[in-house]
């Protein structure tokens, strides 16, 4: 007890360094699918594939029939895929990251079922899966 005492600020370092490792771990995020799910929901029908990338990104390759709104434009968008609320979404970007915000922005805007693919285009690719330019 009083290594702690003479050792606070030391000890609180340590405690509020590994909370800031933790919260990532535990931060609420959105749905997520596999690359493996995102095949069988695209599959099925009638689900939307968004991608979020930037628009150099998108050109480089993309899941075919993919609808393209960059995440900095989504919510300025959104009136375009309101159509689409009650399909599911598969969110796609480059590794995961932009996939969730958007999934969240989707969710707040009433979308049911908006899904991020883990691991993004990247995942996707090391699937295996085709991409088109």
């Amino acid at each position: 007890m009083n290594f702690i005492l003479d050792n606070i600020f030391v000890v609180a370092i340590a405690v509020i360094s590994g909370g800031a490792l933790l919260w990532p771990a535990l931060a609420p995020r959105g749905k997520r699918v596999s690359p493996l799910q995102a095949t069988q929901m695209i599959n099925r029908g009638k689900t939307l594939v968004l991608d979020v990338r930037s628009a150099d990104e998108f050109a480089a390759g993309h899941v075919r029939d993919a609808k393209h709104v960059p995440l900095a434009d989504l919510a300025n968008r959104l009136g375009e895929l309101e159509k689409s609320k009650s399909r599911p979404v598969v969110i796609v970007d480059q590794n995961g990251s932009r996939a969730d915000k958007a999934a969240r922005q989707l969710a707040a805007a009433g979308f049911e079922d908006a899904h991020a693919l883990e691991g993004g285009l990247a995942a996707w690719s090391a699937a295996g899966l085709p991409l088109t330019k």
